[in-house]
């Protein structure tokens, strides 16, 4: 679904944690429907250069807000920490439950009257079972919880007023240009023919292209209703399999073939760890071998139509600068 210049036309934007993968997207997104101006809030400058109509300033969201913006912008809160395991606990709810009230606050000084925050489906945690914008959020690590707490900070934020629109997008692992992070580290395995399942082929894991999350964003905000929480990623989430095999045909891979038994990777793990490895926690480890069963069943029952489904996604993400590349 495209949108029309006019959508946004003489209107203002502010994205806290803007300046990451996601929000630099949203960006150019943003303007490039129409939006007059973007102001990007973080603590680091942004990794390329960006629209005139775009511009960055400094902002720590753990501390009170205080920076200048035009009246009534539309808000988007993507500032997070979110790498786990990581962080301590502690840095999950100072960054991501202190800078939820910080940003309230902010919209409430600023008249802003709609808002989008980027929650996780960590919420829920892992399943092995389908999981649905109905199920019960039970998030059995600090980041989860840390983003549970934050979308009830919003929420209420959303419900002080009745001209107050909040959408909550709970996505799962978001890949394409510029992603730099979990995918762009896959292919890359798999291209040097050094990918090996961990554990299983069967994990499911819950994810989207960033092109079909931000025409997600706008569609969430046409529904009729003051705060609207939705998953998203791809309407049936892939297996590993599945995401290997459609690297593998997209860039001309070969196809991975072996599997390491979850107890060695553990073991292999733990000595790595002993000897300064920390990237190597066993507890990464775990999450390769455990599902994220997450369902967008708000998207498809409102029939959200998705641009891409896995394979076109990452045809286009390989077609885009550089040429060739999953990076």
């Amino acid at each position: 679904m495209s949108l029309a210049r006019s959508v946004f036309l003489l209107m203002n934007a502010v994205i806290f944690g803007g300046t990451g993968f996601i929000g630099q997207h949203l960006a150019r997104w943003l303007v490039a429907n129409g939006m007059s101006s973007v102001l990007l809030a973080d603590i680091v400058p942004p990794s390329q250069a960006l629209p005139n109509e775009i511009r960055f300033t400094k902002c720590d969201v753990r501390n009170p807000i205080t920076l200048e913006s035009p009246a009534k912008p539309i808000v988007y809160n993507l500032a997070a920490v979110h790498r786990t395991p990581g962080h301590a606990d502690h840095e999950y709810f100072d960054t991501n439950v202190a800078g939820a009230r910080n940003v309230v606050d902010f919209c409430v000084r600023s008249g802003a009257a709609r808002v989008t925050f980027t929650s996780s489906i960590s919420v829920y945690g892992p399943s092995e079972s389908p999981i649905t914008e109905s199920t019960l959020p039970q998030p059995s690590t600090a980041y989860g919880s840390s983003k549970l707490e934050a979308e009830h900070i919003h929420t209420a934020w959303s419900q002080q007023a009745s001209n107050r629109r909040l959408v909550i997008v709970r996505p799962g692992t978001i890949f394409g240009p510029g992603e730099g992070g979990n995918f762009t580290r896959l292919a890359s395995t798999i291209a040097r023919r050094r990918f090996v399942y961990p554990g299983r082929r069967d994990t499911v894991k819950a994810c989207g292209y960033i092109v079909d999350l931000l025409e997600s964003l706008r569609f969430a905000e046409t529904f009729a209703l003051p705060t609207v929480t939705y998953n998203f990623g791809f309407p049936q989430p892939p297996t590993i399999e599945e995401v290997c095999r459609a690297f593998a045909s997209v860039g001309r891979f070969p196809t991975p073939r072996f599997t390491i038994p979850t107890s060695l990777m553990l073991a292999a793990a733990k000595t790595l760890v002993m000897f300064g490895a920390s990237d190597y926690n066993p507890e990464r480890v775990l999450k390769l071998v455990r599902s994220t069963y997450v369902v967008p069943e708000l998207l498809l029952n409102m029939r959200y139509p998705y641009c891409f489904d896995l394979e076109s996604a990452f045809a286009d993400w390989y077609q885009s600068e550089p040429v060739g590349k999953f990076v």
